[in-house]
Order: structure tokens, then sequence, then C-alpha cells
């Protein structure tokens, strides 16, 4: 490292020397069982502090490449025993068909509740990765320097600070929007129910990726949508199933996640992007994008949203602050395109507006450079948390286990063994005290019987460890 780390700013120098450690193991200079050097050695030979030591090798062991024995030391971990592929999607596109999974959704929401569970089952962040302390000083400022006005309704299209802060982070995402084509909303959900709502009635086939978000095939069921599944895999929604679904069926709007989809986090190419919007523009047929991962890309430059290619407005943009920051302020948004009249018209009809307090204090954190800062920390966290919870399944799992490779994002979709029955792995696991999302849950149609997702959202811990060796075990006993 030498001179080469001394040139790095001190907070980078950890990193740099896990990346280096981490290479000599996959290099296999550094073998499975072998014990790493003392932290104070380690500390002497690099002319680095001990507290640089101490940092480089927790961050190996949140990848899952080292393991802390105590009294002992630091140890490289065994190889894992599975080789990770990826699951399969499924063949061919449904029928139009009628959702319900309202009653196995609750369980997840219930489980969330309850804080004796290890979190596995929903996809949220572990609360320690947020910037709590700095957004509550944040909110409690601009509650006191707005004063009346904190407290009055910020009607559509809400709050102006907010709306000119996402035009400019639009120009990040490859796809530059006005202030005045942003509608807030009431978390991305709302957003989405707004876009479905403006261009759906009740009995209408909307086409979805096949495995979909339960969110976005309950909001289906609850709107008296029918569902289209097409296949989708790590490249997203297969479009040449999307053409035969179009030809076959009247469907009258494509609900899409082509940035990191949940929860398979497949990743649209930009070419497929571009595809997609033309094919649909073709057809005059509304894309609902849900871009509330795209901020999360584990590497490399945020992917562009469909939108960015859309050139009639026919793409209703929708995202959040949810799956980043806080998802307890419940602010979304959208962008509608031609459809921007109508959703606000909506928005106003359906809840009047969104609190204002929230938005005004994301304004201030986006303005002032903390959300990119923040973003880049969490980036990272998130691929050593993937990362590490992957290795830990090739370890424990049964031979014959399928794990996604998600380039963003925090979740995991397993494919387990032909033959499991995945909710009553669900339910055993809850049983121990761990919650997990089985694969049915994703489907309108009921597939993915022997498919769970799990969240990496919470940082790798020997508990987060116990608890996916024991769902192996209950994968192995069916």
């Amino acid at each position: 490292m030498g001179s080469a780390a001394a040139a790095l700013p001190s907070e980078h120098l950890y990193q740099q020397l896990a990346d280096e450690l981490a290479a000599q193991i996959d290099a296999g200079r550094l073998r499975p069982g072998e014990r790493l050097p003392s932290v104070r050695r380690t500390s002497r030979q690099r002319g680095v502090s001990v507290s640089t030591v101490v940092q480089a090798y927790q961050l190996l062991e949140g990848r899952g490449l080292v393991e802390a024995r105590p009294q002992s030391g630091h140890y490289v971990r065994p190889r894992p025993k599975l080789e990770l592929l990826e699951p399969r999607a499924p063949r061919a596109c449904s029928a139009p068909t009628k959702v319900s999974v309202h009653e196995q959704v609750a369980r997840i929401y219930r489980a969330i509740r309850d804080p004796r569970l290890v979190p596995l089952g929903a996809a949220i962040l572990s609360p320690e990765l947020l910037p709590s302390e700095r957004l509550t000083r944040t909110l409690a400022s601009i509650a006191r320097l707005a004063g009346p006005r904190g407290l009055l309704y910020e009607p559509p299209p809400g709050a102006a600070p907010l709306r000119r802060q996402l035009a400019r982070r639009s120009v990040i995402w490859g796809a530059p929007l006005a202030a005045d084509e942003f509608v807030i909303t009431v978390g991305a959900m709302e957003a989405l129910a707004l876009g479905l709502k403006a261009v759906t009635r009740p009995g209408d086939a909307v086409a979805v990726e096949s495995p979909a978000y339960y969110g976005l095939l309950q909001l289906i069921e609850s709107m008296e949508l029918r569902a289209v599944e097409v296949p989708s895999g790590p490249a997203g929604m297969d479009l040449e199933q999307l053409e035969v679904a179009l030809r076959q069926h009247r469907v009258r709007a494509v609900l899409s996640v082509p940035n990191f989809s949940n929860p398979g986090g497949g990743l649209m190419p930009d070419r497929n992007k571009e595809a997609l919007v033309d094919l649909l523009a073709r057809r005059e047929i509304p894309l609902i994008e849900d871009d509330i991962y795209g901020d999360l890309n584990h590497e490399g430059e945020r992917p562009r949203p469909a939108k960015a290619w859309d050139k009639q407005g026919l793409v209703l943009l929708c995202g959040s602050f949810s799956k980043t920051l806080a998802p307890g302020f419940r602010v979304g948004w959208i962008s509608a395109g031609r459809f921007q009249a109508e959703v606000e018209h909506l928005k106003f009809t359906y809840s009047v507006g969104t609190a204002t307090l929230p938005q005004l204090a994301l304004a201030e954190f986006l303005e002032g450079g903390a959300y990119e800062h923040y973003l880049r920390g969490l980036r990272r966290r998130l691929v050593h948390q993937v990362e590490a919870h992957r290795l830990a399944i090739a370890e424990s799992f049964p031979a014959g286990t399928r794990v996604s490779s998600p380039q963003g994002g925090h979740v995991l979709w397993v494919e387990l063994p032909g033959g499991t029955d995945a909710t009553e792995v669900a339910r055993r696991a809850l049983d121990a005290g761990i919650s997990v999302a089985e694969g049915p849950l994703f489907s309108a149609r009921g597939r993915f019987k022997n498919f769970i997702r799990l969240n990496a959202g919470n940082p790798f811990n020997a508990g987060i460890e116990q608890a996916l060796r024991t769902i192996g075990a209950l994968c192995r006993a069916r």
C-alpha cells in the first residue's frame, strides 16, 4: 500500500486496505481458514492507525470474506459450497388474471411491527443506515423557519422547493424535467395509484413483470384491474413476450420497474428501455415506470429511467425517498407527461396534498448536497451487505438453490430446489422468529411456489447469519 495509500484521505484508507486484502483472498494468496495478521501487526506493517485496520477488517466481515473468532483473531471464511446461479424466469405470459394477494401480504406487514423477528421479509433498510440525526435537525430547523406555513395544506402539485430539487436531480437521471412536471405524492404507492387511475378503468388489463412486487399486485387488486404477467429476468421485462401479450390481449397500461426490480433485481439495458418506450408508443399504451430503486445502483453511473426516451408523454415516471432516505416522511412524486393535469386533479381529490414540513425538509437536505454524499456511503454498504447475504446463502442452503445477483437495491430472489414449498418454509421460519416473503406473493397466479425473497437491507451480523442457516435447514427438511 505504502505511499499510494498515504496520499488518500484518511476516511478512504480502510476501504483501500479492505479491497487489497479482498483481492488477495480472491486470488488465493490468503486461503480459506488462514488467519489474518493481527490488527496491531497490520497497523505497523502498513503504516496506518489501529482504527483504520479495525474498520477494514469489519468491512471484510460485512462482505462475508472473513470471520472474527473470539480471543483468536480474524480468519478467511471457507468458500461457499454452492455455485450461485441466477433464478429462472417463467417461460411465457399469463392471460389477464384477477389478483388476490391481500391476505398473504398482511402477514408481511404484521411482521414489520414485531421487533422480535429477524427482518428478512419486508424490503426495508435498517434505521441505522439512514441519516436520522441530520434529517431530524433539518426538520426541526425547517419547522421553526416555516412558522404557520408549515401547518397549512400544500395542494398539488406540491412544495415548489422540493419540485425544483427534483428537477435538478432529473438531470443526473439523464431525463431532464421541469419543476412543473412533478406532482408530490404520499410515497411512491400513491404516485403509482394516481398513474394507474389516470389511464385505466376497472376491468382493464395491465401488463406487469413476473415476478412482480406484491405491493403493485395489491394495488392492481384494489383497483379491480387484471394482471397480465410478463416474464422478467436479470435484464428486466422480456420485450418479445410483452409484444406477444400486446397482440393477444387488450392491455391498457404497462407497469414496469426497469431499474433494479423487486424482487428479481433486474436492470433493463438502455437499448431495451428505448425499445420498450418505442413499442408502447406505437400502440399509444402508457408506461407507468416505478423508479424507486434507481438511486441505489451498486456501482457505475446511476441508470437512466425509461422516461429518458419518452417523446410522446406516455411514460408516467414515479419514485420516492422511502427506499433511500426517510420511509416515515412518506414523500414520493410522479411526472405524468400528457396525463399531468388529470393526475393533479386526482391527487387533490384523494388526499388534497402531501404533508408540508417533510417536503420542505427534504428540499433543504437535497439542496445542501447532503443527499449525494449520503448515497455514496449507502451504496457501498449495500454492496457489502448484499454480497454477505449471498455468500451465507451459498454456505447454508441446499444444493440446487439459485440466488439473484442484483446490481442495485437490497433484495435477493432465491429459487429453492424443486419440490420445496416456500409458503411452508416461510411459516416455519416465522415460528423460529424470522420473517420471509414467499414466492407466490409475487404473482397474480400464485407462481414461484419454490421461491422466497430475502431482504439484505440490514448490516450482516451473527444474528442474520444464524437466521439464514435456519432457513437453509428448513429448506433441506422439506
